[in-house]
């Protein structure tokens, strides 16, 4: 059965080890994957099967791990790219399972170093897997450390300091490595080639978002029908994620307020409640276009002119607002500075 891997203090290997070995520090121990808990894990797929949504990326990876299988060899190094939310992490948990092996968890802001890359390297089991998130976060030097490491598994440890330091060359087994990313060209470009296989994570349709939720409500045992289904997704920016959320909000609020049964009426209600309207705009969405459209005239209309009106940061707005603005032709972005479009005063029910 497959399993996962968390990570925590172990004594079992320091007879094994030099005594001034980075590798002393914390030592993965692996625990079933049923003993993860939480409403993101119960709703995560478990299978290729199971997935909705990114065809052609599934149909490529079971091509892949299929011959990898048949070799009796790891899957080569895989990278995904893409917008939060859309199957990155449920991808790096899903294909240790076709594989039949376990899987390490790491994330690139907490390797700071090389050492501290070391225990993940060290207790990877043959044909297992190694899934750093937010990969393009990784320091140069820790960039640097992995090349050997994917291409030629192994590693050197440097022992001692000075005259005495002597390097100890580490033959690793043959493992891989899927590294996610929302900005791949943060990424250096060695990094980038030892990755075999690259796929990037689009955003899903409207007909997957729905099938999404219906799946989903099963699994939470919350009865609903196919058109409040396609409201949900409707309202959910083509990210599943945001559709999982909404989809909790709307059997809480049902719950409380609708004797527990969800109709189109409730999921409207429910999400009129947290004030996104038909086309997935939040509050602070649709106070990003007010702002451009009543204060500025439509733009054109500086980042920091916005956020400063709105009180707001404008990495905010930029990493959160815009992009999602910008896929619906909202806004357009100009060197002179941001404009609405003549679907965002169309939305906002202004005059142009």
């Amino acid at each position: 059965m497959a399993r996962e891997t968390i990570y925590q203090q172990s004594d079992s290997d320091d007879d094994d080890r030099p005594e001034s070995s980075p590798a002393e520090v914390s030592s993965p121990a692996e625990v079933p994957r049923s003993e993860a808990s939480g409403e993101d894990n119960k709703l995560r797929p478990k299978r290729m099967r199971e997935m909705v949504g990114q065809r052609d990326v599934i149909e490529r990876l079971q091509i892949a791990i299929d011959a990898a299988r048949h070799r009796s060899e790891p899957l080569g190094h895989i990278l995904f790219d893409g917008p939060p939310g859309l199957g990155k992490t449920t991808f790096a948990t899903v294909i240790p399972n076709e594989m039949e092996t376990v899987v390490q968890f790491a994330n690139g802001a907490g390797l700071k170093a090389p050492k501290d890359l070391i225990p993940y390297l060290t207790n990877v089991s043959e044909g297992s897997v190694l899934f750093i998130d937010e990969i393009h976060r990784l320091p140069r030097s820790v960039e640097e450390y992995l090349y050997t490491a994917m291409e030629d598994f192994r590693i050197d440890i440097v022992l001692g300091e000075g005259v005495n330091a002597r390097t100890l060359n580490l033959d690793l087994r043959p493992f891989t490595m899927i590294g996610a990313t929302t900005r791949a060209g943060m990424l250096s470009g060695p990094l980038r080639d030892r990755f075999q296989i690259r796929e990037h994570l689009g955003f899903y349709p409207i007909e997957d978002l729905a099938e999404i939720v219906q799946r989903n409500s099963r699994k939470l045992n919350i009865p609903i029908d196919a058109e409040s289904a396609t409201e949900i997704a409707r309202r959910s920016r083509g990210v599943p994620r945001v559709a999982n959320n909404r989809l909790l909000w709307i059997r809480d609020y049902a719950q409380s307020k609708a004797g527990g049964a969800i109709d189109l009426d409730v999921a409207q209600r429910a999400m009129d409640m947290i004030a996104v309207d038909r086309l997935g705009l939040d509050k602070q969405d649709r106070a990003y276009l007010q702002t451009l459209v009543r204060v500025f005239a439509g733009g054109p209309a500086g980042i920091e002119a916005i956020a400063h009106t709105m009180n707001c940061s404008s990495d905010t707005l930029e990493d959160e607002v815009e992009p999602f603005l910008l896929r619906y032709e909202l806004i357009v972005r100009t060197r002179r500075g941001r404009m609405a479009t003549p679907k965002a005063y169309e939305h906002l029910k202004t005059a142009s």
